[in-house]
């Protein structure tokens, strides 16, 4: 029984996920803005359903603050948000510290220090362009996320490509507030690749071992019943 809400749980986020990109490559605007307050919702949900610990459903559920404030276009919504998203990578560091295994400390100071690279020749590039009072928030914040990427490594490969991704789908956003040149679509790069990567550090949390329950199936497993 709860195998079958969990797959319902997973089928609805990814049609709902659907439901957003399609709206968004349409330009039907109330399809995004229904879909897009539904989506972190159902990942947090099924997350639970999985046995997730709790600081990665906070994480979740703070991804969905920041995905409702980011619908407007007024500049507090926009901070709001980016504090909202900002408290939810605080929760995945709080997560990531006591997961991981310890032989993937090997190469993280690689994955460390390509971090740090990017981290300062992304702020460099931005300061100058970037209105004076989002300045230090945006550094702030880009500090935050790269952290939270470099530590999900330490998960393997699942969960440090949906911190990737997340780095990515920010950076979209950084260089459409700085006014760069855009990809057609921004809007629908921006959501696929955030989309991506919470279903990624979900998934990678998800199938880490001590992450839930004695007893909860790994992620893709299918439980089998006593004997």
């Amino acid at each position: 029984m709860r195998r079958g809400r969990e797959s319902v749980l997973l089928i609805a986020f990814g049609v709902v996920v659907g439901v957003d990109l399609g709206s968004l490559a349409a330009g039907f605007d109330v399809g995004h803005l229904v879909a897009k307050s539904l989506l972190m919702p159902l990942l947090a949900v099924y997350a639970y359903t999985r046995g997730a610990p709790r600081p990665l459903i906070v994480a979740l559920l703070f991804g969905w603050g920041g995905d409702v404030l980011l619908l407007s276009d007024a500049e507090p919504a926009f901070l709001a948000g980016m504090a909202s998203f900002a408290a939810g990578h605080v929760c995945y560091l709080v997560l990531f510290a006591g997961l991981g295994k310890p032989g993937r400390r090997a190469y993280g100071a690689a994955f460390g220090v390509a971090y740090g690279l990017a981290l300062v020749v992304a702020v460099a590039s931005l300061w100058p362009v970037l209105p004076a009072e989002l300045r230090l928030p945006v550094a702030g914040y880009s500090a935050l996320l790269t952290t939270m990427a470099w530590a999900a490594t330490r998960l393997g490969l699942v969960a440090g490509l949906g911190g990737a991704l997340f780095v990515v789908s920010d950076m979209l956003i950084a260089t459409g507030v700085a006014e760069w040149p855009q990809p057609p679509r921004p809007d629908l790069w921006i959501m696929l690749t955030y989309l991506a990567a919470q279903y990624l550090l979900t998934r990678g949390v998800l199938g880490t071992p001590g992450a839930r329950p004695e007893g909860t199936p790994a992620e893709g497993e299918v439980a089998r019943p006593a004997v």
